[in-house]
């Protein structure tokens, strides 16, 4: 199903409507700051499952972000942020980032195994943020691309997105053209920000 949101008016029932399909165990394709995402509800252990086999990983070996929209969802997922950190993430967010953090005991056990760390994004994006506050907890996410993780062109096109996954997801969410470029991924988990990836998100947060 392909439903289109205005990020400038965006549609009450619509997001219920997703809402309602996440809820139930759905996936969804939606737009962020960045690039389109795949996402369920991150209380939905079936839902990851079916995100895992379509993109053919194991969930303890994803590579899932949780998406928020506030950093108030922090402190359900992560160890204590130190200061200067928080103050980094504040200046930063919403935005093109991910944020690195060291995890705490109520990451889903279907995905923390051996994992000590989980990625945070706060997308500033109204249609991503609208959703997150209706479901009332984060997204498990993951950027659309290729098999040999290359964010190609045509998957930033809803249309053409829709084409390719119509039948192993249940909503695409044309939001408008996406971008090519991925989040700005900085490691805090040690306490100092270290740049694993630079990407749409500028540096200067750091400064």
């Amino acid at each position: 199903m392909l439903l289109r949101l205005n990020d400038t008016n965006i549609n009450t029932n619509t997001i219920h409507q997703i809402v309602k399909c996440l809820k139930d165990g759905g996936i969804i394709i939606y737009p962020t700051d960045t690039v389109y995402a795949l996402g369920c509800d991150i209380t939905n252990a079936k839902a990851i499952e079916r995100i895992c086999k379509l993109k053919g990983i194991t969930p303890q070996k994803s590579n899932f972000s949780f998406v928020c929209n506030n950093l108030s969802h922090l402190s359900e997922f992560t160890s204590p942020i130190p200061n200067h950190i928080f103050r980094i993430m504040k200046k930063a967010l919403p935005g093109p980032y991910t944020f690195i953090l060291e995890a705490n005991s109520n990451v889903p056990k279907l995905l923390k195994q051996n994992r000590k760390t989980v990625g945070i994004r706060v997308p500033n994006n109204a249609i991503c943020s609208e959703i997150v506050r209706v479901l009332g907890n984060p997204l498990i996410s993951t950027s659309l691309h290729d098999n040999s993780d290359d964010i190609l062109e045509y998957f930033c096109d809803p249309e053409v997105i829709h084409q390719q996954y119509q039948n192993v997801v249940d909503i695409v969410i044309d939001g408008g053209f996406g971008s090519i470029n991925p989040s700005t991924v900085i490691d805090c988990s040690n306490h100092e920000p270290v740049v694993i990836r630079e990407g749409l998100g500028s540096l200067d947060v750091l400064n």
